[in-house]
């Protein structure tokens, strides 16, 4: 889109720059802003595809605060980030925004080096309160003048996790004037869960009570009644009062953080005015928003869950886009229909997910068993204890969570789980690098920090059959159980053959060969034997190929037989070479005392940005050309060798 046509489009957005252009707006055309801006989004996620419905949501909420607030000396702090496009859009990246989310280009998310209005990593939920916090507080350790205001802005779904509840305690005690900003749509990915979200549903605390408590408030505060020292006394009497007409207390002014609200969060003229009514109040503060996630657009605010991130879709008409190519199904449609299959021959067997019913396909067992079948929202620490509960008095979890949330919970896997041996199956969904979510979002350290722990098994299938079988596997195994998968299709159709139990720690030789040993776990096995066929044809060798399956228990007696072949050994995997599957080889071929050179391929030891998972895989040389260049390298190196 030329220059010209952005003017003659978005005649105001065109202009904004910065937010310091933003702020030379006046109040009232700030609703035509906040129009232009929804627009530009739409027009631009429906054929660059990206996190949608939430950024549309939080469009005022996005204005009012690069309005009020002077960023970036004031920090604003996202929780998550789905919300941010807006942010991003505001802040100098507008004509960028057509590569979000692609190699090169800009994060999904927001992040610190890519821009000085990015305060804060955001990808996981909850973090942002306490960032904040500690932001406001090194401000004024640090005596900076004026005074720098910290903002976090955290949604309904992400304050129920509990690190969100740890910042919102420490808030009430440090001596900071943090706001947080609670931007309250009643939405998550999924539907919210837990009596947080019933008690935000029916937080109103009287709107004719609130209206008159605000308008008070700033009666006596322009009128220099009341002072920061009285305020406090006033505070508590107030909330005694209200507690006592209303017989209920506020959750937030219970921890002695002063509440605003629930106030409309489309309305931007009411927005900026509470904004800049209480940006300069001392203390901490929560102003409570009501929004609409997809606001504007009349699709996404029908089904908020299905525009989340939608992929192109037809601007005009709503129609989202199917690609129709036929391909196999996705490793998370094997797993839902697989654990339903298992669950209607074992009564014993539960499911549990943290806020990604739909994401894990968790909401196929769920259909069908929806009494074994637990949603706990954004705590992934508590989805792993509570199913160590279950396990301990017989029943038999499955965990679905994501290979890079399921990090949050490292100490509940091994406190309340492998201490004691319980019989939990984990199942990491989207294992290794994911493509276009970046950094935050690749599960690329799972076979590393799983590995560490004493009497863990951790396993991950090159297809969707043996998916199924790990499965079965897992179901009849006696202690924790970890099973990672990636994103998206499988590497090939299934068979249609029955599940079958896999001997636990044992491998499969997937080709012959006397030259070089490739050893890999999981789908990387079909690169692999890409890899392999033109290499043997292009360098007239002879290559063996391992799948190991199991990373912990090594098979043993494979890496027996490479030590006893004495040729080059190459280890492929997704995830960190660095302590993984590689590593695991060379410390056994050192307790042979083998000499044997291995070459590990897979994720560097840097994180990784976005990009589709063929380019990630290809930058960081584990794809078939990285293998194939990596036999290449190997058999030049031994024809120098003979060659002196």
């Amino acid at each position: 889109m030329e220059k010209e046509t952005i003017a003659d489009k978005y005649p105001l957005l065109s202009g904004i720059d910065s937010p310091a252009d933003l702020r030379k707006l006046s109040m009232r055309e700030l609703p035509q802003v906040c129009s232009e801006l929804r627009s530009f989004l739409i027009n631009s996620l429906s054929y660059h595809p990206g996190h949608f419905a939430s950024s549309m949501g939080a469009v005022e909420l996005t204005v009012a605060l690069h309005y009020v607030f002077n960023t970036p000396y004031d920090r604003i702090v996202w929780d998550v980030g789905h919300q941010a496009y807006g942010h991003k859009i505001l802040t100098g990246r507008r004509d960028n925004f057509y590569s979000n989310r692609t190699l090169g280009g800009l994060s999904g998310f927001p992040n610190p080096k890519e821009s000085e209005y990015d305060t804060f990593t955001a990808g996981h939920a909850s973090n942002s309160i306490s960032a904040a916090l500690g932001m406001t507080v090194a401000s004024g350790l640090q005596g900076e003048n004026p005074r720098r205001n910290v903002v976090a802005v955290i949604g309904d779904a992400s304050i129920s996790g509990g690190l969100a509840f740890e910042g919102l305690n420490n808030a009430a005690n440090a001596n900071s004037n943090l706001l947080i900003i609670l931007n309250d749509n009643d939405m998550s990915i999924d539907r919210n869960v837990g009596s947080l979200n019933s008690y935000l549903a029916h937080l109103t605390t009287s709107k004719t009570y609130n209206n008159f408590r605000y308008k008070f408030s700033r009666f006596l505060r322009k009128h220099h009644l009341v002072t920061d020292k009285g305020k406090g006394m006033i505070m508590r009497f107030n909330n005694s009062l209200k507690s006592l007409i209303t017989k209920e207390q506020n959750i937030f002014e219970g921890l002695n953080i002063r509440y605003f609200g629930p106030f409309d969060g489309h309305d931007i003229n009411t927005v900026v005015n509470v904004l800049n009514d209480i940006k300069d109040l001392s203390g901490p503060r929560i102003l409570h928003l009501r929004t609409v996630k997809g606001k504007g657009y009349a699709p996404a605010e029908k089904d908020p869950s299905r525009w989340h991130a939608p992929g192109k879709f037809n601007a005009a008409t709503g129609e989202i886009l199917k690609d129709n190519a036929k391909r196999p199904p996705k490793y998370q449609e094997v797993f839902g229909e697989t654990l339903v299959e298992l669950a209607e021959r074992n009564p014993k067997i539960v499911g549990v997910t943290a806020a990604m019913l739909s994401g894990t396909s968790m909401s196929k067992l769920q259909s069908v068993f929806p009494d074994r079948t637990f949603d706990v929202g954004i705590s992934e620490g508590h989805a792993v204890t509570f199913a160590g509960g279950m396990a301990k008095e017989g029943m038999k979890p499955f965990v679905a969570i994501y290979s890079s949330f399921l990090q949050r919970a490292y100490d509940h896997i091994i406190h309340d789980v492998a201490i004691e041996g319980l019989p939990v199956v984990f199942c990491l969904d989207r294992a290794g690098l994911v493509g276009e979510d970046g950094a935050t979002h690749h599960g690329v350290f799972d076979l590393v920090y799983l590995r560490a722990i004493p009497g863990m098994t951790v396993a991950s299938p090159r297809n969707l059959d043996m998916l199924r079988n790990l499965m079965v596997t897992a179901e009849n195994f006696d202690g924790p159980f970890a099973i990672r998968y990636p994103r998206g299709h499988g590497a090939a159709n299934l068979s249609g053959a029955e599940m079958r139990p896999l001997p636990v720690g044992k491998g499969e030789r997937l080709h012959e060969g006397s030259d070089i040993v490739i050893l890999s776990i999981g789908p990387a096995a079909d690169d692999v034997a890409k890899a392999i066929e033109r290499a043997e044809k292009d360098f007239n060798v002879t290559i063996a190929h391992y799948d190991l399956i199991f990373l912990k228990p090594l098979d043993s007696d494979i890496i027996q037989k490479v030590a006893e072949m004495n040729v080059p050994v190459i280890t492929v995997e997704d995830g960190v070479v660095d302590g993984g599957m590689g590593s695991a080889v060379i410390e056994q071929l050192a307790e042979l005392n083998s000499s044997v050179p291995v070459h590990r391929l897979g994720v560097p030891d840097r994180f990784i940005a976005q990009g589709s998972p063929a380019q990630l895989k290809n930058l960081c040389g584990f794809d078939e050309d990285g293998i194939y260049h990596t036999v290449g390298k190997i058999v030049n190196t031994i024809k120098s060798s003979l060659a002196k």
